[in-house]
């Protein structure tokens, strides 16, 4: 992994190319929390360069931004790879960096010219609708620079709460497979991606049923059993 940090404006301009994974996730929390400290406005996260992402990386990233919301700032994405924009929507977590509240002209995703991908999931949205602001609307002077509504912080503190508790049951999951089928933790998530794409069913869904068979009685619902275990075949390989 590397990591380069230039100035733009009262932000600080990180691009992240490479792997973002356990053995990378300390050099990535240190550095963005480095950057935080160098800037007023916040963070403008330049992640298409980025092959492979996994839940410990997200968690990283949440780290980062509820340190940067404590002290006003903001992180945001202004471009992504497909491999984190698949991660952020399968997680829900892609409109908690996509929307700049700080600023009501900003669009509520990466910059038009940001190298990104479409979502790899159907089920999932892309944004909520109050990530989404109409271009080129007027603001009333009074309220240009005004802060976050409420309604909104309550709307990003359920997503932030429910991103926590979907993460622990992907990596819980991943352990599983990679206990049963001595899977690396990439082929590990891989399993769960496919499965979760082809059963047009979420991520932590999917994760959510495989940790109900713990117990040795609950089998998994079809047709999940049959994609989850054509998915190993698959990435074991």
């Amino acid at each position: 992994m590397t990591v380069r940090v230039d100035a733009a404006g009262d932000r600080l301009a990180v691009t992240v190319s490479g792997e973002l994974d356990l053995d990378s996730d300390p050099f990535l929390q240190q550095t963005l929390n480095k950057a935080l400290d160098r800037t007023t406005g916040g963070l403008e996260l330049d992640l298409a360069g980025v092959d492979f992402c996994d839940c410990s990386a997200l968690n990283v990233l949440l780290d980062v931004r509820d340190r940067a919301r404590l002290s006003g700032k903001q992180i945001t994405l202004s471009a992504t790879s497909r491999a984190v924009q698949r991660l952020l929507t399968l997680t829900n977590t892609l409109p908690l960096f996509t929307e700049d509240p700080a600023d009501p002209n900003r669009s509520a995703g990466p910059a038009p010219n940001a190298t990104t991908t479409p979502p790899a999931h159907p089920a999932d949205e892309r944004a909520t609708p109050d990530a989404i602001t109409t271009h080129g609307a007027r603001h009333h002077p009074s309220t240009a620079h005004a802060g976050p509504s409420r309604d909104r912080l309550v709307t990003e503190n359920a997503q932030l709460h429910r991103a926590m508790e979907t993460r622990t049951s992907i990596d819980l999951a991943r352990g599983m497979l990679m206990a049963s089928f001595h899977l690396t933790p990439e082929q590990a998530w891989q399993v769960l991606v496919t499965a979760s794409q082809h059963t047009n069913t979420k991520l932590h869904q999917v994760a959510d049923a495989l940790l109900h068979t713990a117990d040795g009685h609950t089998p998994l619902p079809e047709p999940l059993a049959d994609h989850l275990a054509t998915a190993v075949q698959i990435h074991r390989k």
